[in-house]
């Protein structure tokens, strides 16, 4: 899968859940709010089966009260549809 150009991150951004920004890197990353550690570590663990599923593994921070999940295709170094493929189904767990 190849990366994507900026014009095209632009205007997947654009059909994203709301909360999903890129980082100074160039990864998309959303930081989900949760009433304590547990509830945010369940969220993470939700998550997993999709990732496994479309082979495409985010990076997740838990501390209390938050997990912060960030994506880019790390075979490629960049972002592709697999990225925002994957946000798509992420927002729709929460």
């Amino acid at each position: 899968m190849s990366v994507l150009t900026k014009k095209e991150i632009e205007i997947e951004l654009g059909k994203l859940p709301v909360g999903w920004a890129l980082t100074l890197e160039g990864h998309l990353a959303q930081t989900y709010p949760f009433p304590d550690f547990l509830s945010a570590l369940n969220f993470a663990n939700k998550i997993a089966p999709l990732a496994e599923e479309a082979g495409h593994h985010p990076d997740f921070y838990i501390s209390w009260g938050k997990c912060h999940v960030e994506l880019w295709t790390h075979d490629e170094n960049g972002l592709t549809k697999k990225d925002f493929q994957l946000t798509k189904k992420i927002g729709a767990l929460k």
